[in-house]
């Protein structure tokens, strides 16, 4: 299904998918989409209790494609979520937010706690200088292809074989952005407001994904002492959609959404 959003620059036209009936819950993909890292098991663990709702962010999979991701693409993923839910005429609704997707999550959290109930923060960031993925995002802004055969086919899959290279080299060219841009290692994606979420907040996170910093999760558990930090043994950048952490990402997160 497609809807338009109204904002004050732009009026995308944004993709999103529709499961189950109840309260809703709305899922927010990572940076490279949806089909890399799918929701598939979360939708059949929570549909006959919630209405899942999945949104392309523009510049992503089925809805409007974008020039180019700003450095504070985040802010504005934030911004565009809460017109997803105007447009929808949704008041208020749980989001579970995986990776760039847990960052937006927590900044319309911040920016909009009146229209969230609960956040599901899973393998969040919270540096803006990330040395242990500075290759990871030099090689999406020069080099996609390097990144092998299944990924490439599920993005061409995804996004299009005329543009997923194009979204990969933005995406890793905005985090490199973020990563240069940051004269002071002590900044963070959330302007120094991450104490200040003050909504229902859990985190998951796998023990061994490549994309933490030593350091990012003691940071939050600082500044988020009223949420708990689940960390998954063995799991890794998604634990929601890994076959060997999926299961305990659903019992975690649904003992958190009962307790909403």
């Amino acid at each position: 299904m497609y809807i338009e959003l109204d904002l004050e620059t732009r009026k995308p036209s944004i993709f999103y998918r529709e499961f189950g009936e109840g309260p809703p819950m709305i899922f927010l993909h990572g940076g490279w989409g949806y089909e890399m890292y799918p929701f598939d098991n979360q939708i059949r663990e929570f549909h006959r209790k919630f209405r899942i709702l999945i949104p392309d962010r523009s510049g992503y999979g089925r809805s409007s494609r974008g020039a180019n991701f700003p450095r504070g693409f985040h802010r504005r993923a934030a911004k565009e979520t809460i017109a997803f839910l105007d447009a929808l005429g949704i008041e208020r609704s749980v989001f579970w937010g995986h990776s760039d997707g847990a960052v937006t999550a927590a900044l319309t959290g911040i920016e909009s706690a009146e229209r969230v109930s609960g956040i599901v923060m899973e393998a969040a960031h919270y540096d803006r200088q990330k040395p242990r993925s500075k290759v990871f995002f030099e090689t999406a802004a020069t080099n996609p292809d390097k990144f092998g055969e299944k990924a490439v086919s599920i993005l061409a899959q995804e996004h299009g074989e005329d543009y997923w290279r194009k979204l990969l080299e933005n995406h890793g060219q905005a985090w490199l952005d973020i990563h240069y841009g940051s004269k002071d290692p002590a900044q963070d994606l959330y302007g120094g407001r991450l104490s200040e979420l003050s909504v229902p907040t859990i985190l998951i996170h796998g023990s061994e994904d490549p994309r933490t910093e030593p350091g990012e999760l003691d940071a939050i558990r600082a500044l988020l002492q009223q949420a708990t930090i689940h960390v998954i043994e063995g799991g890794g950048h998604s634990p929601h959609s890994e076959h060997r952490a999926h299961e305990e990402s659903n019992r975690i997160v649904g003992g958190f959404l009962a307790q909403l």
